[in-house]
């Protein structure tokens, strides 16, 4: 479940009211008239079940609090209460298939932003790529996967070409734009001072037969690999299982594929930096299209239990 809490002007709070007692998915409703004081109204609380969240925000915006007060939702991770069991069984559908669109929105909002932190993440991973490139690692490869940012960017244009949302396209393809090149920018200039201090041997990079030559070799099972982790990605996000991000994570090479074009880029290595690159073109595009289409299934899905309401403008 999930606890919803409100801020309502004093003649918007029965209105507030009235949709969460008419939800058979809200329990443990509480009103503290004339507690909040900025911005000032009556303070609501509710509990709510996953799969009727949706459908209470997007009631509960229309009577406009999104503007005139504030909305916001935590998870409950223990609820021991016979009310909390018995509005989760009247909740139509199962918890686990409930997308609370208007969460997906602010989470891939945040995740998609262009900031220090993800640029510092992003090159960190490509200069991690880079080592596992040079030495011949996959597990360094492994670790770089984990640790790039690059997927809530990615899912921010999936959620955006669904949702129509071309502010969050924007966000999320400015990111990729500025951060990709930037993050390689600095590994490339990395590679070049290691060569410089004598750390590895260039001529032994390229000889072919290593374990990470996969990261260059595009194929078909490239973008079968991409298409499947943006498919499970997306499903992790819009049902709250977030261990399996994890597992995208290491699935997909995108940033591999970056740090080994930077490396390759540095001694002339073009025919390997093109396929690097191409990998790396061919990742995002399969996670996009894939998180786009589980989303568009999703929201079909979602629109057929007759449960759900329009989104706000958010």
């Amino acid at each position: 479940m999930l606890h919803l809490r409100a801020v309502a002007p004093p003649e918007l709070t029965q209105a507030a009211l009235t949709v969460l007692r008419d939800d058979p998915g809200t329990t443990h409703l509480v009103l503290l008239a004339g507690a909040a004081l900025d911005p000032a109204g009556d303070l609501i609380e509710a509990d709510v079940a996953r799969e009727a969240v949706d459908g209470v925000v997007a009631a509960l915006c229309e009577l406009g609090l999104d503007r005139t007060g504030g909305i916001t939702l935590e998870l409950i991770d223990t609820a021991l209460s016979d009310a909390a069991d018995q509005a989760e069984a009247r909740a139509p559908g199962d918890p686990a298939d409930a997308v609370v669109w208007q969460e997906l929105l602010v989470r891939t909002g945040e995740e998609s932003r262009l900031n220090v932190t993800f640029l510092a993440f992003l090159a960190i991973a490509c200069l991690l790529a880079a080592v596992g490139v040079i030495t011949d690692s996959p597990v360094t490869i492994v670790g770089a996967m984990v640790v790039g940012p690059e997927f809530g960017p990615l899912a921010a244009v999936s959620v955006a070409l669904v949702l129509r949302r071309w502010d969050l396209a924007r966000r999320g393809l400015t990111a990729l734009a500025v951060g990709f090149p930037l993050a390689m920018a600095i590994t490339a200039v990395g590679t070049w001072l290691g060569h410089l201090a004598g750390l590895f041997d260039a001529a032994k990079l390229f000889v072919g037969g290593h374990q990470v030559d996969f990261v260059y070799d595009v194929g078909w099972f490239s973008l079968i690999v991409a298409v499947l982790a943006g498919a499970a990605g997306m499903l992790s996000l819009t049902s709250a299982k977030s261990a399996a991000l994890v597992g995208v994570f290491i699935s997909v090479t995108t940033v591999p594929a970056a740090g080994y074009a930077s490396v390759a880029l540095i001694f002339g290595e073009w025919a390997r930096c093109a396929e690097s690159v191409g990998q790396l073109a061919v990742n995002l595009a399969g996670i996009v299209l894939a998180g786009a289409a589980v989303l568009l299934l999703r929201r079909q899905s979602w629109r057929r239990t007759d449960n759900g309401r329009p989104l706000s403008r958010g």
